[in-house]
């Protein structure tokens, strides 16, 4: 394998539509309260994908130094498990990536606020310092967040709270309560993609001292955890849908839930582990699926 597929193995290309989600949704309600701007738009998907594949440069580094990467691991195998790239070029991936980022992050907050302004600017670059320390402490250090069960609220923080309403407010420069509700509803079905991975690596996490939510409920609470993590995303979306004004062709996003469902069912029914790596595809493009239904809905079906 050459080095520029060992760096796209490293950076898990299949990862990106599911980071990008929230930002669709965040910049269809910005479009429909008379706000859109696409230099914000691409600069905020470009950060958004490179804060993920910073997450995922820093996830393979942490877990693959600490051994949680293992053989005893169900997913696919990570680059420095598997000896494509090595702890050192990791981490030096890591620094370019970050450094990457700061750009973005920058460009993103002067081309949405300007000069002019200093609270907002401030407070934005702050989130994205806090979003870029978020995705490299998931793994990384003593005191990593995902080895203490915590890995569930950031997820829901970053992917859904932050995307949605944090796109949302770089273009309208104000946030409604009422977008809170399918901010909700993409960060628990975030949340849903990580409890998915987390139930598919219980025994190798548990084995190695990973105390995901997971490992700390185990597997049949886990599941139950999971059916109520993706039914309230529907509830959430569904509401925000009911009382918002549209035609009913903006319910089509609606459609992305069928296979999430079907989703459900399939968990349900599966004892092997193994048997849930698969799923995790499913349910990561299901949610891009509605975001992008979501999206192509506000802007053609208003």
């Amino acid at each position: 394998m050459t080095k520029v597929n060992a760096w796209l193995n490293a950076a898990r290309l299949r990862t990106l539509p599911l980071s990008i989600s929230g930002i669709l949704v965040g910049t269809a309600i910005a479009a429909s309260q008379g706000s859109t701007n696409v230099v914000i738009f691409v600069l905020a998907l470009c950060t958004t994908i490179g804060l993920q594949i910073t997450s995922n440069f820093a996830n393979d580094y942490g877990d693959g130094v600490k051994g949680t990467d293992n053989e005893e691991r169900v997913g696919p195998k990570r680059a420095l498990q598997s000896g494509l790239l090595t702890a050192k070029q990791l981490k030096k991936g890591i620094y370019i990536s970050i450094f990457i980022n700061s750009i973005l992050v920058v460009l993103l907050v002067l081309t949405s606020f300007g000069l002019s302004q200093v609270l907002y600017p401030a407070l934005f670059l702050i989130l994205g310092a806090f979003a870029i320390w978020a995705a490299i402490k998931y793994t990384v250090g003593e005191s990593a967040y995902g080895y203490n069960g915590l890995g569930d609220i950031f997820v829901f923080i970053f992917f859904g709270l932050v995307s949605v309403l944090g796109s949302m407010f770089l273009n309208l420069k104000s946030i409604s309560l009422i977008a809170f509700l399918p901010a909700i509803s993409i960060g628990l079905l975030s949340v849903g993609v990580l409890n998915l991975n987390n139930m598919r690596d219980f025994k190798s996490d548990k084995a190695v001292g990973k105390n995901t939510l997971v490992v700390k409920l185990g597997l049949e609470k886990a599941k139950t955890y999971h059916y109520a993590l993706l039914s309230i995303s529907f509830l959430s979306l569904f509401y925000f849908l009911l009382t918002t004004n549209g035609t009913l062709l903006r319910y089509v996003c609606l459609i992305g839930f069928v296979p999430v469902f079907i989703h459900m069912i399939k968990v349900s029914l599966t004892s092997n582990q193994a048997d849930l790596d698969p799923e995790l595809k499913k349910l990561a493009l299901s949610t891009f699926f509605i975001a992008l239904l979501f999206f192509i809905s506000y802007f053609y079906f208003l």
